[in-house]
């Protein structure tokens, strides 16, 4: 598994005093208001503390230790942050995006694979898992409970499926 899990990113500065505008990329923004470090890197290097956090709209404010000014804070901006995923409360059978990844797409009324989770992505309703089917096509199914019946990070993501989904 991932250990340093990519958060989001620092999209811009925020006022002069070295804030960011934060794009989290989690479903819950609440998830990172107790986080107190992010990093820079996808090993844990590169660490910045954080000083304040808080909601901002469909983003999030993020204040670190040591970058106090707009200069200190533009040599950060457009960075993609990481997360420890030791660091980050997930509610009871919750999954990070990337354990899915790489997954089977089982069909769940025959246990049959279908294809391979390659790819979570928001398309402004709601998370879409993107599926490579055996046949090399690629498809979007909504990733919502109509659909999506069983995550199990052993077997794989098992789905209803209705006639036209994957065809």
């Amino acid at each position: 598994m991932i250990k340093y899990l990519e958060a989001g990113k620092l999209i811009n500065t925020h006022g002069v005093r070295g804030e960011f505008k934060f794009d989290v990329w989690c479903d819950t923004q609440s998830s990172y208001l107790k986080v107190k470090r992010f990093y820079l890197f996808d090993n844990g290097e590169g660490e910045l503390e954080v000083e304040a956090i808080r909601k901002f709209g469909k983003f999030m404010l993020v204040k670190f230790k040591g970058i106090d000014s707009l200069d200190d804070a533009l040599k950060f901006k457009s960075k993609t942050v990481y997360v420890d995923r030791d660091d980050v409360p997930k509610k009871d059978g919750a999954v990070f995006i990337a354990d899915i990844i790489g997954l089977p797409a089982i069909d769940i009324s025959n246990g049959n694979v279908f294809g391979k989770i390659i790819d979570s992505t928001d398309r402004g309703s709601g998370d879409l898992y993107e599926i490579q089917l055996d046949s090399s096509k690629t498809v979007f199914i909504p990733a919502i409970p109509v659909f999506v019946k069983k995550i199990d990070l052993e077997s794989g993501v098992y789905f209803e499926l209705i006639e036209g989904l994957i065809d």
